[in-house]
């Protein structure tokens, strides 16, 4: 790291000073102008000699310019051009900083204009992958799961609620750039209920900088959400409705309210969602309780209902031209009741027969509600400073009602008395969490070429559980302490963190940062009075971020990073959800944090991108693992540590314009895998070769319609010990835009081929829990039937640009989020 460093700072010291002209853009109000074009141009003839686009800081730099007399022009849609007065460049080493350029607002009238611009479906950056959502057709009717299901190198495990980024699990989902607290199954909920038609983009960031939060080993999923910048009253609406194994329904709506210092905006999106899965395991295993070796067939299938409301309301305040107030209130409630059925059978060699009949009835309720209050003043001309405070409250309420048969060949009832084969059972599961966050960021423009960025941020969350299963005997409810719990946790995270940002030369930047995270966590059994976990942890994450231009359209990356994940309160907290009679869910307290460390080196040729990367985890998290109960009578599934975890991974992304009708683009990430494991009977080290495949074809046909067809395909995969095969599907959707602005109609088709199974492996690797071995195929709602959809939109309203927003431009999207990490 050291070697690096020294490397970097040595090309700095040794760069050859050109003749350059540079300075900054803001507008009247001092924000920062990015994407404005900066051409120098000859006093003679008003020819351009060379031109670019100003940055995300309003900076710009224009370097190797010939001797000369020159003029500046500067442009933006919705801003007054600007000329500069004549100066000369007279020699090579020529310099000319024109400090802060002004731009005003162009107030001229010009009747609605609508400027598209067609943004690469990804887009490739040294920190990751950019997915520019709004550029497919099936954006429309979709959520933000499904967007994210047929990103390159996501993959959504639907059966154990696991989100992977490049082929491994524990990344860190981000809305607008702050994290969701809350349980992984609610966070899936979350984005299933979330219109993707409210989605920018979506930031795949595997090896972000210093500014963000250093949670996530597999990196960051920053969904960004739009935010209207024109001035005056706009919005839009859609509705949805579709159907697959049951009804869909999606209703939504966006207000904003702008004018010169005052943004108002708010939003509403009801999901109603009937979906059904099911799944198949044949296997055998040995369990003592119920008589030794058996084998198995079990066949369960869900049928799940939810109803999902998600709320946001907020204004951004311009106080005076330095200083904008901005809060945000967003609330999401989910209610999702849930049938199972089971039918299993478990023959006792050598010849006994036990059958098993349940029935569950679950009611799950949760909600969050997330407050923010902002402050961002400029202090002077490249220097500013913002202070957040963010309140976040998750309560989630998940009864279950259980009715099961577990008869031998005779019919006569077996097991009554056991803790999970009960004839009548009920669990219980609550949970509270509550968190705040408090942070400062400075920035500072030192010069057009230096940016230093510093911030400090604490977080204080509290969070309290209580579960278990209880059973019905002799008219009595009783609580078997094997399956139950009661868990307080606190955990206090401090951080601090340093970063630079050098344009070394004409061709070359540099973003080094590091950041240090203090963490305490303490978990208490308030029933026993017991400590379970009391953990303390420091760590440096240092980043290195260099980037060097290769021409006009090429460009070369090197990264470093250094990442953490901390396990989470359901990993840690020993809870207990009925599976089935041999099996429960729970947690595990001895879980240690992952370290992880990435390498990664990209190419970017125009619209094309390809890296390699390199990780390293220690103490990987690997979630759903068999183990046996202390009594050696009941199966866990919990979490487990793997000791090590290495990835070397391929990405490609490689657009095509096939005519002007016919784009596609295809992307690939893969390598080799290798993780060690020990938590089983017999330990091991695997290696294999995984990947991921996408595609997306599009098609411009006449009469305003647009067509696209995308698949993915997923290959062969570990978790843990657990093998899923290979898997893949195909979606389908056509767009039509209506005349004299009457929105759009789109039809789309989810799984055309039903080819949505997951087949699921236990025991291949090892000897696993029970010694158990088995097949399970997982069946999604498409594999019965795909899911269509018809979406209707409009956007309604004023198209000026708005007083606090940044000018819209059509050739470089000209809004980009804060990052309020």
């Amino acid at each position: 790291m050291k070697t690096l460093c020294i490397s970097m700072l040595l090309i700095c010291l040794a760069q050859i000073v050109n003749a350059q002209v540079s300075g900054r853009v803001t507008t009247a109000g001092s924000q920062p102008l990015p994407y404005v074009t900066v051409s120098l141009v000859r006093t003679t003839d008003s020819s351009s000699v060379k031109s670019m686009l100003t940055n995300e800081q309003g900076g710009y730099n224009i370097a190797d310019a010939p001797s000369g007399n020159y003029r500046l022009r500067l442009s933006s849609i919705g801003y007054q051009t600007w000329f500069s007065s004549p100066f000369e460049i007279s020699g090579s080493k020529d310099a000319k900083y024109l400090a802060v350029i002004v731009m005003k607002e162009d107030t001229r009238q010009l009747g609605e204009v609508v400027v598209r611009a067609n943004k690469p479906l990804y887009q490739q950056r040294s920190d990751g992958l950019v997915v520019n959502v709004e550029s497919s057709v099936l954006t429309k009717g979709s959520t933000a799961l499904q967007v994210l299901e047929r990103s390159p190198g996501v993959t959504i495990d639907h059966r154990d609620n696991g989100i992977a980024l490049n082929g491994k699990s524990g990344a860190t989902v981000m809305i607008n750039g702050k994290l969701v607290r809350m349980p992984l199954a609610q966070v899936m909920n979350l984005l299933n209920g979330t219109s993707a038609d409210n989605i920018e983009k979506i930031e795949l960031l595997s090896t972000p900088p210093a500014g963000y939060d250093a949670e996530g080993s597999a990196g960051i999923i920053n969904i960004v959400m739009k935010k209207s910048k024109k001035q005056g009253t706009n919005g839009s609406y859609s509705l949805t409705g579709g159907y697959g194994m049951g009804e869909k329904g999606t209703a939504g709506i966006n207000l904003n309210h702008n004018t010169k210092n005052v943004n108002l905006y708010g939003s509403y999106t009801f999901q109603h969602d009937r979906t059904y899965t099911d799944l198949f395991i044949t296997g055998s295993q040995y369990m003592p309780f119920i008589g030794g070796n058996a084998e198995v067939e079990f066949y369960t299938k869900t049928k799940r209902i939810s109803n999902n409301h998600n709320a946001t309301l907020g204004t951004d305040i311009k106080l005076d031209p330095k200083t904008t107030i901005s809060v945000n209130l967003s609330y999401n409630n989910s209610h999702s009741p849930t049938y199972t059925y089971s039918n299993a059978g478990y023959k006792i060699l050598p010849d006994s027969l036990l059958r098993y009949i349940g029935h569950i009835n679950g009611n799950g309720h949760w909600d969050n509600l997330t407050s923010s209050l902002n402050i961002e003043r400029v202090l002077k001309d490249g220097e500013k400073m913002s202070m957040e405070a963010d309140y976040i409250h998750y309560g989630n309420n998940s009864p279950s009602e259980v009715n099961t048969s577990f008869v031998n060949k005779y019919g006569e009832q077996v097991y009554a008395n056991n803790s999970v084969s009960a004839q009548r059972q009920r669990g219980f599961a609550n949970t509270a969490i509550n968190v705040g966050v408090f942070k400062a960021d400075y920035t500072n423009q030192l010069s057009p070429l230096l940016k230093l960025e510093t911030g400090i941020k604490g977080t204080h969350t509290g969070s309290s559980s209580s579960s278990g299963i209880e059973n019905f005997n002799n008219g009595v409810w009783k609580r078997n302490m094997q399956t139950a719990a009661n868990i307080y946790m606190k955990e206090d995270i401090g951080a601090v963190y340093l970063s630079l940002t050098w344009q070394l030369g004409k061709s070359i930047s540099l973003n080094t940062g590091t950041r240090y995270e203090y963490s305490y966590t303490n978990m208490d059994n308030p029933q026993t009075g017991g400590n379970i976990v009391n953990r303390k942890l420091g760590k440096l994450f240092p980043t290195v971020l260099f980037t060097k231009k290769l021409g006009d359209r090429s460009e070369l990356q090197l990264s470093y990073t250094k990442r953490i994940s901390r396990p989470s309160y359901d990993d840690l907290a020993s809870y207990f959800a009925y599976s089935d009679p041999t099996a429960v869910y729970t947690g595990n307290p001895f879980l240690k944090p992952t370290i992880t460390n990435n390498i990664k080196l990209g190419y970017n040729y125009g619209d094309y991108s390809f890296s390699l990367l390199y990780s390293r985890d220690d103490n990987a998290i690997t979630r759903y693992q068999l183990s046996e109960s202390p009594a050696h009578d009941i199966l866990f599934i919990s979490p487990q540590n793997l000791p090590y975890q290495n990835y070397f991974t391929l990405q490609a992304n490689a657009p095509f314009k096939v005519s002007n009708w016919w784009e596609m683009t295809y992307s690939f990430v893969g390598g080799l895998r290798q993780f060690k494991e020990d938590y089983t009977l017999h330990p091991l080290t695997k290696s294999y070769f995984g990947y991921s495949f996408n595609f997306n074809q599009l098609f411009k046909l006449p009469g305003s319609f647009l067509a696209e067809v995308s698949g993915q395909y997923n290959s062969l995969s570990y978790n843990g010990t657990t093998r899923v095969d290979g898997f893949g599907v195909i979606n389908a959707g056509i767009k039509k835009e209506l005349k004299n602005n009457g929105g759009s109609l789109q039809l789309s088709v989810a799984d055309v081929f039903s080819a949505a199974q997951i087949h699921v492996r236990y025991g291949t690797l090892t000897r696993e829990a029970f010694d158990i071995k088995s097949n399970v195929l997982v069946n999604t709602e498409t594999r019965r039937f795909p899911v269509i959809k018809l979406t209707y939109s409009k956007s309604f309203g004023s198209t000026r640009p708005a007083g606090l927003g940044k000018p819209e431009s059509g050739s470089k999207e000209e809004s980009e989020r804060m990052r309020s990490n």
